[in-house]
């Protein structure tokens, strides 16, 4: 009988043995494919000077407008305006001009555009023409909108579905590595050689991603120029995202996040300094936590990618969001506090990667542009309503309860996305079609 018993165990075991084997000779190969994707590796490295050019950009012109105007705050916050406006005013103007134009061509022409109105600046900085510092980050942040919807068009021509949600993480991972790095690294360049070769440092960054970009495969021949113009086209868009229930779901959890992170984001300062008892300087690293936790999210979503879909990893994202949160908001020790501020950056990438991998996924080619341009406002303009509203908020409640309110919209976002795990093909509510949307 124990002889019988072992022998089924041996075979089990063998049995575990080879299912490990099969899989990790499976996943070899397609990391091997992954990564020799000529889009995968232009994209990344193209990415990683982008990132690097945008983080000198930021925290150089904010350093040099701050000593320039003896820290006026009207002029700081004209930093941050020149910055986020253009997603209000260019983003889905640019996501239909991104599903007219060829797409390489966009990204290509877009940084090289950037790299030109940084050296441009540069020009101005020598005759003395401080004030175009402004125009820089303004033309920068308006291109990146034409930009940022070309290159999920790129990810869905030359990406297999399979491995969309890697590549998303990838380059997610990159973007939480400059979070971490990039203010101290801004920092760093600004003080120690000045602004002059920061801005070089800007404009030359551009120029390698446009280099890089240049190397992509060819853009597919498209045919014969829309007949519709662009005011028609934008109607198009709105009316497909309508038609669409994912998207609608969509743009109801993207509302409701925008709300939340609305609300806690000015509040870092305060977290720290009342609740937490310490100085206003330890908020850079309190901050740091969570790009360190944005790291880690970026590789997890890369493992997770291939195990789990987009739709369960956006309800883990939400759920842990509220949770921690409300843990943030209510606790006065600062490890416990330490480990939310890292749970909450840990879950950013998740939610991030997953609703660029569901409208990947679920948009018609002609509409990826539009999609992505509808809904990243919608996050934008409540975050940024939520952020004027902040300061009256916080002199009528405690800011246990804010924090709390925001978890409350993090658990309304994780409600609205329960009925979106049953939208799958597999149910029969796959990709509407481009002419039944439309009609």
């Amino acid at each position: 009988m124990g002889s019988r018993f072992a022998d089924i165990e041996a075979k089990k075991y063998r049995g575990r043995c080879s299912t490990m084997s099969k899989e990790k000779h499976q996943a070899a190969p397609a990391m091997r494919s992954f990564f020799s994707n000529r889009f995968i590796q232009a994209i990344l490295l193209s990415g990683l000077f982008l990132q690097l050019g945008i983080w000198v950009r930021n925290f150089a012109i904010l350093l040099f407008v701050t000593e320039q105007t003896n820290k006026d705050p009207f002029a700081i916050t004209l930093v941050s305006v020149a910055e986020f406006a253009p997603i209000f005013l260019f983003s889905f103007i640019g996501g239909a001009f991104a599903d007219r134009w060829k797409p390489k061509r966009t990204m290509v022409l877009c940084d090289l555009l950037s790299a030109l109105s940084v050296f441009a600046v540069l020009a101005a900085l020598v005759y003395g023409g401080w004030q175009a510092i402004f125009f820089a980050t303004l033309v920068s942040s308006i291109l990146s909108q034409f930009s940022q919807p070309s290159g999920m068009k790129l990810f869905k021509l030359h990406v297999p579905e399979a491995q969309m949600q890697m590549g998303m993480s990838m380059y997610q991972t990159i973007m939480a590595i400059f979070m971490v790095l990039g203010p101290m690294l801004g920092t760093f360049v600004y003080f120690r050689f000045g602004m002059d070769t920061a801005i070089a440092i800007m404009g030359t960054s551009f120029l390698l991603s446009a280099l890089v970009l240049a190397f992509l495969p060819a853009d597919p021949k498209t045919g014969a120029v829309p007949s519709s113009n662009v005011m028609q086209e934008m109607k198009m868009g709105f009316r497909y995202v309508t038609a669409n229930k994912l998207f609608l779901f969509m743009g109801a959890f993207f509302l409701v996040a925008g709300l939340g992170m609305g609300l806690i984001s000015p509040l870092g300062i305060y977290l720290v300094t009342e609740n937490l008892g310490l100085t206003s300087e330890d908020l850079q690293w309190f901050t740091a936590v969570n790009g360190i936790g944005m790291i880690f999210g970026g590789a997890m979503a890369m493992g997770l990618s291939k195990k789990a879909g987009p739709q369960a990893m956006l309800l883990t994202g939400f759920v842990v969001s509220a949770l921690s949160v409300a843990v943030l908001g209510s606790v006065h020790e600062t490890w416990p506090a330490i480990i939310a501020q890292f749970a909450a950056g840990l879950m950013g990438p998740l939610i991030h990667i997953s609703c660029n991998t569901l409208i990947l996924k679920n948009a018609d080619e002609a509409f990826v542009g539009r999609v992505n341009g509808i809904l990243n406002p919608l996050f934008m303009g409540a975050m940024v309503l939520d952020m004027s509203l902040v300061g009256v908020l916080k002199a009528n409640l405690p800011l246990s309860s804010i924090y709390l309110i925001a978890a409350g919209l993090f658990t309304v976002g994780a409600l609205i996305m329960l009925p979106m795990l049953r939208l799958r093909p597999a149910n029969g509510i796959e990709k509407i079609p481009v002419a039944e949307a439309l009609h």
